[in-house]
Parts: C-alpha cells; structure tokens; sequence
C-alpha cells in the first residue's frame, strides 16, 4: 500500500484503470456525489439554532459553529487518489466523525495501560462527580465505547435525556428527548452525544491532559496531516486538571464545537484503519484495535466501537466488513479491507449514501 507523503505534498494518483476502477463509471460516480448536495444549510450555525436537532432551549449553541462548503470528496485505492470532485482541502465542519476520532484516542489509551481493562468501571480509574452514584458507577469503558452505557445526568449544560429516544433515520424530523426509563447500564443502545462527551472527559481525565494535543502527537503529526484542523469545545467545558484549566472537546458538533477538519486529512485517517493502524511500518494504534472497533454490539449489528459497520448488508454493495465515520450532514469516511478502498464523501445527501456505495462498488472492475 503506498502512503502519502506528509502534507502539503499531494496524495499519489494514478488513472482509474490503473487502479482497477472503469473510468467513466468511476466520473459518473463522482459526478453523482457532486449533484446530491446535503440539505443542511451553508449557514450551519442558522441551521443549529433553528431546532434542526432538538428544540429550544436545549438546542442552544456552545461551541464554535463555521459555515460549511461546497461537496467534496476522494476514492483510494491502496493509498492511490482514483477520483477527487469538488475542494478536498476546504477544512469543515465534521459532526460525529470526531466520535471515531474519539475512538482512536481510546485505542491510543488503551494501548499505553491508561485503560487495561475496557471492561471496567470507569470510576477504577477516572475521578470525576460524572461516574459517582450506583448507576454511573457501573458504566465501563466499553459501554461507553458501544453506547450503551445508559449513563444518567447532565454534562457542561446538556442533560443525557435531550437525546433520548433518539432515532437517526428520522433525525430533524421526530421528537427526541423524551423521560424514557433507563435500562441497566449495558442494556440498551441509544446514540446520545452527552454520553460520548461523557467519554471524552474520561479520557481527558486517563491522558491528563487537551485531546486536541494528543490528537495532533499521536495521530496527525504520524500519519503526516495538514495544520488545517482544529478540535474545540463548548464554552461551558473548561475542567481542571492538575491545577490546570483545560477545554473538554465533544464528539460531534451537535452545540457547536467538535472537529473542524477537511477530505485530505480524514483519507489519511481511513488509510491508518486500512492498515490495521501501522502508518509506514509505525505501529500507531494497538494490535487489534482495528479489529475490535468492527466487532459489533450485541444490541445493534451495524454499531462497533464508535464505528459504523455493515454487518446487517444495509449497504448491499460494500463489503460487510466495512467500517465507517459518519457525520451529520452528509461526511463519511468508508473504509472495505478487503478491496484496500478509502473514500470520503463531504456534504452528500444522507439518502445518497446507498447510491454513491454502489456506484463506486459497480465502478471496479476487479
């Protein structure tokens, strides 16, 4: 597999054939992901305070919000770009992709014995009000991983109930947030962003110190990003951490926030996952890391540890062992092993998503 060189240099390309794609099919495929605009707004921040995800107050913004660009992408195959559309370097907005982002700092953790046990209550390790009390005091590590964790409170302002009976075939479209009475902890999935800010304050608490900074020392600067992203918080987020203030960053942008980051930089990231984590022979996540992020949950087929997957066949053309960052709005990251194909979609129709797989997987042609 070939490797980028480390940016600002350009990802190798080569023709379409060349990379076992039918050319036209391949155009046709970009063409289609550059037609089917995603229908949230260029104005994103509007779109937030409009009630998009949930109604006032609890919609109210507390993180940055920028506005967002036009459809992008790219489709790798063995770290070789077959087809680009759109301004890949245009950095955006990114929502739940920082879940897996998240993830990955969890692989990182679990992997220097921050957390030897993903099995174990976070309390063991993490000393913090958010894991006091006989509920939360039993939440693992790998409930939060697989979301569910069921875990109950409020966090920098936002209460766990806001995204219960969340259901995201429906999102903006059906009422959410109502008192659904919780299961044990590790008895229920439900996609809830303040749990997985939960998550995030757990591993600010295991590293010590802003994910952001290991974000960039053990991920970015590796794996040869760009300097053109950034992960912020709300301003209600700042903790202390051994007598320093520190920002905790959210896993999406759901109130503002989350990762700021554009095509380039997330293909890098799908290539690491491609390659089991190694990065030029550098082992960058844990052995079987990879692996255990595309087992799925028990209580849901296509959900692993903060990655999607396709183990149901939802995505009837993409292998099912295929792994996926997704964010609302339309970006994802697809990752099928057994093809050595990455490909990023920014700002495609969540409805296209079917279609752009399976035209992409029609365009190969071995």
């Amino acid at each position: 597999m070939s490797f980028p060189a480390p940016s600002p240099a350009p990802f190798p390309m080569a023709a379409p054939e060349a990379l076992g794609f039918d050319p036209a099919r391949l155009a046709e495929a970009a063409a289609f992901a550059e037609s089917r605009e995603t229908p949230f707004p260029r104005d994103l921040l509007a779109h937030l305070e409009s009630g998009h995800f949930e109604p006032a107050p609890d919609n109210e913004v507390l993180g940055p919000v920028a506005p967002r660009g036009a459809p992008n992408g790219l489709i790798l195959r063995d770290g070789v770009v077959a087809a680009r559309w759109g301004d890949t370097g245009q950095a955006d907005m990114t929502f739940s992709v920082a879940k897996s982002c998240l993830s990955v700092l969890a692989g990182i953790a679990h992997g220097d014995g921050l957390i030897p046990d993903l099995d174990a209550p976070v309390r063991d390790s993490v000393d913090d009000p958010a894991f006091d009390g006989p509920r939360n005091g039993l939440v693992t590590w790998r409930m939060l991983l697989q979301q569910t964790s069921e875990w109950e409170g409020s966090l920098f302002g936002k209460a766990d109930q806001i995204d219960r009976g969340r259901d995201l075939a429906s999102e903006g479209k059906k009422p959410k947030g109502w008192a659904r009475p919780l299961a044990a902890p590790g008895q229920h999935w439900e996609y809830n962003d303040v749990r997985v800010n939960v998550l995030s304050l757990a591993l600010l608490r295991r590293f010590g110190r802003a994910l952001p900074d290991v974000w960039r020392e053990r991920v970015m600067q590796p794996i040869g990003a760009s300097d053109d992203w950034r992960w912020e918080g709300y301003r209600t987020s700042t903790v202390d951490v051994n007598g320093e203030a520190v920002v905790s960053v959210p896993g999406g942008g759901h109130w503002g926030g989350g990762i700021v980051t554009h095509a380039e930089d997330q293909a890098r990231l799908g290539l690491l996952m491609l390659n089991d984590g190694v990065w030029e022979g550098r082992r960058i996540l844990p052995e079987g890391w990879v692996a255990a992020s595309g087992e799925p949950v028990a209580l849901h087929p296509d959900y692993g540890l903060l990655w999607w997957l396709n183990r149901s066949g939802r995505f009837p053309k993409a292998d099912r062992a295929s792994l996926f960052a997704v964010g609302a709005g339309g970006n994802t990251i697809w990752i099928e092993p057994s093809t050595r194909l990455v490909a990023v979609f920014r700002w495609l129709h969540p409805d296209a998503l079917p279609q752009m797989i399976a035209r992409v997987s029609d365009a190969r042609t071995k």
